[in-house]
């Protein structure tokens, strides 16, 4: 599956960690097969902790954007929750001009997003 390639997944605990591997993400079917894996996770997987690690994109389509606040339906649909972490600071501006911003929680770190999750790093 190609869409594998463009995400880093692993598990801690509880909490399923999806690095996005693209720098960019603006294609439409880049963002199509980065929606299919995502759902995959939620909806087949029933994976109902996740953190988005964004640390290697530097740009988003909106209609990422939009498989995004689809992805946040369907977790809260399962008591569900994504967290961001690693997103650059003209990505964050994109999520606050929306008002995007009030729909996720964003780490600087995945530490911090795990914790917020509930999942300790520490030693």
């Amino acid at each position: 599956m190609a869409a594998a390639a463009r995400l880093l997944i692993h598990q801690m605990r509880d909490v399923t960690v999806v690095n996005l591997n693209d720098s960019s993400i603006l294609d439409a079917l880049q963002v199509e097969q980065i929606g299919e894996e995502l759902f995959e996770l939620v909806e087949a997987r029933a994976c109902r902790k996740l953190v988005l690690d964004f640390s290697k994109v530097k740009f988003l389509s909106s209609s990422a954007l939009g498989i995004l606040i689809r992805l946040r339906k369907e977790a809260q649909a399962i008591k569900g929750k994504i967290v961001f972490c690693g997103l650059r600071r003209d990505l964050r501006q994109i999520f606050k001009i929306t008002n995007l911003d009030k729909l996720f929680e964003f780490y600087d770190t995945e530490e911090q997003a795990l914790n917020s999750l509930g999942v300790s790093t520490a030693g």
